[in-house]
């Protein structure tokens, strides 16, 4: 924008307006500028002013003129219809962008150098230190991971580090930003405070030194009485209700409200913060915490649902808090549960009641963890016949809060996948082998500091095989469903991979799921400096896309081995005999599901319905608020899920068969 001197005759209207200035030559504006618009402003340093010719309707229908009233300005662009009026102190240095709304604001400054957020060191799950992550307006949730838990790989990780910092300089400024048709009012002060556009600050107490990457697709509310330091906070977030914010990340799609308190942390996706307490924790995807009393701390987690006063302890011994925590992907915790750190608990598993055990489950995913008379008793692949475990995975993509064009976190949200499989088949050579070693007769089992009883062994091998029959068999149907086939030999050419990535194992890079040999090359490349950051993310991102073949590769591998033989062998009958028995395990997982919701229909459930009346009248009440069983939405989506499973593995084995 071109900006000229005022002239003589709009500094005398200006002066005629109650403005001031300490010098007028530092104040230009643009052309088709307006005095009319602009009272009772004091300015000093260099000013730059636009027009002002637009009106704004406020909520209720209350109209106002675009401009300046009642301000002190100082070292300030303010560009076209921009309204901003009682400034209690000052604006200082600052760009305010076309479309801003500010009133009633304490005060609004930069001061010296700042990088606005970038660069700051979150002491993530050790509070004591050695994991800190350098954050920045970009960073996503796997590569916080790698910084965070590769910490072996001195060069990779030094290497990043100096990435970030060097990012972190590059947003070094003594200005700060104000985005376009952002709104800022009944706010204290905002000190050091880059605003992206569209964003919402209502009632604010204090903000101090940090970025928000808010625009017109993924706008960014900060409410009453929320106070921030020290953070990054990324497109579509809502922090309201008096939370506090020190030293945090926190990612797209984020919500937290009614008085959190979030303390030297990163939040990713989609995590939803209210009432409780988190400190040095690395929030993965989805991480929730609705309740009071509830204190996450020097943990990781993804896909957590944390239960109404559940809680973690980091003192073990006593050189300070220096205990850490693993809690996988897709776990609850109940009502007052505790662990005591370290500890690690296996994917999709529920913690109920208090542990202090040191227990490490992480090859016993789907299970139950639960307190009895102060030991851990572990019942393997429990969840996996669990309505909620499936309700669960269903909501996650559905509850997606993410409105921005790019989504910087990679999430997969398959429950069966390589990464939770190749856990299952280390489970179920965990419990055979601990049957052999202690006898078919042995009631109790020890793994790990948790207590097997006999029964929760079997049940387990038994849902641990039904979950490998079923995604092997898923991805085997999947592949053949896309293939046109004549003869074997056509069969055996399509189902070869088309890569040698993913045979081996995976890990979960905080929602990210990644064979481990790709994640090798990434750090390998990172060890010598190869990459830049946008280079990483594109990293992740086709790491994303080829899950799939990623995934078909992983179970073309376990499928050679079930049956071994090289594929130059495997026979129509070989192919037939696994879609047949995924088709069981389909029908038998299905099976339970709908016992397991069965469960919410019982006259257990019944219980509090039809409170002034008799048996009759409580079935009523309780059909009219709930309905009933066989109507349910998910009882008939779980019915008809498990007859078009059977209609197609029908049809994939008379393909088979008339090749035969």
């Amino acid at each position: 924008m071109n900006y000229r001197s005022l002239t003589s005759l709009e500094i005398e209207q200006l002066q005629n307006n109650g403005c001031s200035a300490a010098d007028w030559n530092d104040v230009q504006v643009s052309e088709g500028f307006s005095p009319m618009y602009v009272r009772q402003v004091a300015f000093s340093g260099t000013i730059r002013l636009g027009r002002f010719e637009k009106s704004i309707t406020l909520a209720g229908g209350l109209s106002v003129h675009t401009g300046i009233y009642n301000a002190r300005l100082h070292n300030t662009t303010v560009e076209d219809d921009v309204y901003i009026r009682e400034i209690h102190n000052y604006i200082a240095n600052y760009q305010i962008s076309e479309g801003v709304y500010i009133e009633n604001v304490n005060a609004i400054f930069v001061d010296g150098e700042t990088m606005f957020g970038n660069g700051a060191r979150v002491p993530v799950m050790n509070e004591g230190g050695g994991r800190e992550v350098p954050i920045f307006d970009g960073l996503s949730a796997h590569l916080a991971y790698i910084l965070t838990v590769y910490r072996q790989d001195y060069d990779a990780i030094q290497n990043i580090q100096k990435r970030i910092d060097t990012y972190a300089n590059a947003q070094k400024s003594t200005i700060g930003m104000i985005g376009k048709n952002v709104r800022i009012v009944n706010c204290g002060v905002l000190k050091n405070i880059r605003i992206g556009d569209y964003a919402t600050l209502d009632g604010v107490a204090k903000l101090t030194n940090g970025s928000i990457t808010s625009n017109q697709d993924a706008p960014v509310q900060i409410g009453s009485g929320v106070e921030c330091e020290d953070f990054i906070i990324s497109s579509g977030v809502q922090i309201l209700g008096s939370t506090l914010v020190s030293r945090c990340f926190i990612g797209q799609g984020c919500l937290l409200d009614k008085q959190y308190s979030a303390l030297d942390s990163l939040f990713f996706a989609n995590c939803q913060g209210l009432h409780g307490e988190a400190t040095a924790i690395f929030a993965g995807p989805y991480t929730v915490s609705h309740h009071k009393s509830t204190l996450l701390i020097a943990g990781m987690f993804s896909f957590l649902n944390a239960g109404s006063g559940s809680n973690q302890s980091n003192h073990m011994y006593k050189l300070g808090p220096l205990h850490q925590g693993v809690v996988e992907r897709g776990s609850k915790t109940t009502s007052d549960s505790y662990l005591l750190w370290p500890a690690r608990i296996g994917a999709f598993t529920l913690i109920m009641g208090r542990h202090t055990k040191h227990s490490d489950t992480s090859d016993l995913p789907f299970s139950y963890l639960i307190e009895n008379a102060s030991e851990s008793y572990l019942v393997p692949a429990a969840n996996l016949r669990s309505v909620g475990t499936i309700r669960d995975t269903q909501k996650w993509p559905k509850r997606d809060a993410r409105t921005d064009r790019h989504k910087i976190d990679q999430i997969n949200f398959q429950l069966l996948n390589p990464y939770t499989i190749q856990k299952v088949m280390n489970g179920v050579a965990i419990l055979e082998d601990l049957e052999k070693q202690s006898g078919k007769e042995c009631a109790h089992y020890i793994y790990n500091q948790c207590v097997i009883r006999r029964s929760s062994l079997c049940h387990g091998i038994a849902l641990y095989k039904m979950a490998i029959a079923k995604f092997l068999g898923n991805a085997l149907i999947q592949r053949l469903a896309l293939c046109k086939f004549t003869s074997i030999e056509d069969i055996r050419t399509s189902l070869l991979p088309t890569t040698k990535s993913g045979v081996g194992a995976w890990s979960d890079l905080a929602g990210l799921l990644a064979p481990q040999d790709e994640i090798s090359l990434l750090m390998s490349e990172l060890a010598v400096d190869k990459l830049s950051l946008e280079d990483i993310q594109i990293h992740f991102e086709k790491l994303y896309a080829n899950y799939g073949e990623y995934a078909w590769a992983w179970s073309y591998d376990k499928l050679l081995s079930f049956w071994k033989k090289p594929m130059s062998q495997v026979t129509i009958d070989d192919l037939i005999e696994v879609i047949a028995d995924w088709k069981n395990a389909v029908a038998s997982m299905d099976e339970l599901f709908c016992r397991d919701a069965k469960k919410e229909f019982n006259q257990m459930a019944h219980v509090g319905f039809g409170i002034d009346g008799d048996e009759l009248q409580k079935s009523q009440d309780f059909e009219a608020v709930r309905g009933n069983f066989e109507d349910h939405s998910f009882v008939r989506e779980v019915i008809n899920h498990s007859a078009e499973q059977s209609k197609l593995g029908d049809a994939i084995i008379a393909r088979l068969t008339a090749v035969k």
